[in-house]
């Protein structure tokens, strides 16, 4: 176990709760909902009662790197940084680099200087409990080493899955190697965690069915959710583009998990009909992180100037084009129906109209339907991508898409998500102490 202070040790010593934040996605991070999840909670935990001490890798582990959300972290929270090499970019010789560096994730190196500073953080500030977030799996590899060795209770923030056997012809991950290493890690986490946190309730089942051995109760719902202190919408009503509708996709889209093709097929044959052209409708996709993949559709269905690729952008300057749009699309597969996008919470704060088109069966078509969104096609179709999509305009041109109400967006903030987190170490740290 560590060791404390003398000071730390004197029973009636007052000081706050506090939690130690393990976790890759953080600033000077660019890009990535991860960073916002993380931030959000080291942001409005004070407010709960909690004090975050937040180990996150160097600057040096970051390919992508921005100042501009350093400025919303926390007065009150402590942060650390220590040394993690990203094996391709750091480690690779000729492009190449062994496989053994690389697992769980490229930064597995962060483990090395990690541990020892999380040891010192603990010996220095006594948090009550540890707190880590997947991806990237080695932050649960720090947390599970400083668990034993200090003894605190974990909370595994399972963000993402690590594991999907849902389908045996095509796991995640696919490569049995990183597979079997994933499975170790699930199972470390069952074992040590006080809870595990999942953002869906398709996540949880998931968790359940492949950890029987874990109580109901150490499953954890904690969505993710939205900044409500960033603006609001411009003035503008229904239609602001008037003679152009302006429908936004903001985000990565996956080839397998958001394959926009039938999409596109849709697209194709309603400028066939003569029903879109680019003087009346335009698709931007800001930040694919597959542009090129994208673009060789776009010749292919031959709707390059009804779509627009655009770079990734700073995540303010991205919010405001979300309130500026006349419509904010979705993209959601049936293979990720226990996953919502975290932009879908954005989108939802910016009361714009949303078009989603995603399994209906899915947690995402569920989560618009319970906040009263029912503009909702099938993504595995192009017919009912087009007919969604008339509708969806129709409504929308008319001022007559369902938007979510003040209360349900509220319901949605990182504040009470920090809430429902703070409720959550109070428990595990309760339990410890008794």
């Amino acid at each position: 176990m560590v060791g404390i202070t003398p000071d730390a040790a004197r029973p009636n010593a007052a000081r706050p709760k506090r939690v130690l934040m393990v976790a890759y996605h953080f600033p000077p991070l660019a890009g990535g909902s991860g960073i916002l999840r993380t931030l959000g909670f080291a942001r409005h935990l004070p407010d709960c009662g909690w004090q975050p001490l937040v180990l996150s890798p160097a600057p040096l582990a970051y390919a992508q790197r921005g100042d501009a959300q350093l400025a919303r972290i926390g007065a009150q929270a402590t942060v650390r940084r220590t040394l993690a090499l990203d094996a391709a970019r750091h480690l690779a010789i000729a492009g190449r680099y062994p496989r053994c560096l690389a697992l769980p994730d490229r930064w597995i190196s962060w483990w090395l200087s990690a541990v020892p500073a999380g040891l010192r953080m603990i010996r220095q500030y006594r948090p009550d409990a540890i707190w880590s977030t997947y991806p990237i799996a080695t932050a649960h590899l720090i947390a599970l080493t400083l668990q034993k060795l200090s003894g605190l209770p974990w909370v595994a923030d399972q963000r993402d899955p690590m594991l999907d056997d849902s389908d045996p012809l095509a796991p995640y991950p696919t490569e049995p190697q990183l597979h079997r290493m994933h499975a170790w890690i699930e199972q470390r986490i069952a074992a040590r965690s006080a809870a595990i946190v999942c953002t869906t309730p398709g996540a949880i089942d998931a968790h359940r069915r492949r950890l029987a051995q874990v109580g109901r109760e150490r499953f954890r719902l904690i969505e993710n959710g939205h900044d409500d202190d960033e603006g609001d919408a411009p003035p503008h009503g229904p239609g602001g583009h008037r003679s152009r509708f302006l429908l936004l996709h903001s985000g990565v889209i996956y080839p397998s998990e958001r394959d926009p093709q039938p999409l596109f097929e849709a697209l194709a044959r309603l400028r066939h009909d003569g029903v879109l052209q680019a003087h009346n409708f335009q698709l931007v996709l800001r930040a694919t992180g597959h542009d090129a993949w994208l673009a060789c559709l776009l010749a292919k269905y031959g709707i390059r100037d009804l779509v627009r690729l655009e770079p990734l952008q700073p995540h303010g300057a991205a919010l405001q084009e979300m309130l500026a749009a006349d419509g904010l699309l979705l993209l959601q597969a049936a293979n990720c129906n226990a996953q919502i996008p975290a932009k879908l919470y954005e989108y939802l704060r910016c009361r714009r109209p949303i078009l989603a088109l995603t399994d209906l069966a899915g947690d995402s078509a569920a989560k618009l339907r319970h906040c009263g969104i029912d503009t909702i096609g099938r993504l595995d179709s192009s017919t009912d991508c087009a007919r969604a999509l008339l509708r969806f305009l129709e409504l929308a041109r008319q001022g007559r898409a369902p938007l979510a109400s003040p209360n349900a967006i509220a319901l949605q903030s990182r504040q009470a998500r920090s809430n429902a987190l703070a409720d959550l170490l109070d428990q595990v740290s309760h339990r410890r102490r008794t």
